[in-house]
């Protein structure tokens, strides 16, 4: 729980600016996106490429409130994300002639797809190779 004396924009914003520096992104290139399941706050990170413009899942966090949801998804960036296997995924739009790459951190293969897949209609992208990438 929060200190009564804090006020939890501020610390909200804090938290927030730390998880965009960890990652090393600007603000314009990720969402934070809440919304409430089951009487808990849910976070979504989505990150936007800024080359092509498309959106991804990053990574999800369920809590009591937003503020913890930002800290898990804060020690999420700095200590676990580099636990998870590396994906390779090439793609393409239904509307675009060219082909993208994109690089997810996620579980399993079918936890990469999801990320790539968040917020759209399964049918607008077409998925060319899945890549599990070597450990380094």
């Amino acid at each position: 729980m929060i200190d009564s004396n804090v006020d939890v924009h501020v610390e909200l914003a804090k938290v927030q600016k730390e998880i965009e520096e960890h990652l090393g992104l600007k603000k314009d290139t990720m969402v934070f996106e809440y919304s409430q399941v089951d009487n808990k706050a849910k976070l979504n990170l989505i990150t936007i490429n800024p080359r092509h413009r498309q959106s991804f899942l990053f990574h999800s966090v369920t809590a009591y409130d937003r503020l913890e949801a930002l800290r898990k998804m804060l020690d999420y960036v700095k200590n676990v994300k580099d636990k998870e296997n590396h994906y390779t995924v090439q793609w393409m739009t239904r509307i675009d002639s060219e082909l993208h790459t994109s690089y997810f951190r996620a579980s399993s293969i079918y936890d990469a797809l999801d990320k790539l897949y968040y917020g759209r209609d399964m049918n607008t992208i077409t998925v060319f190779s899945v890549v599990l990438n070597p450990i380094t």
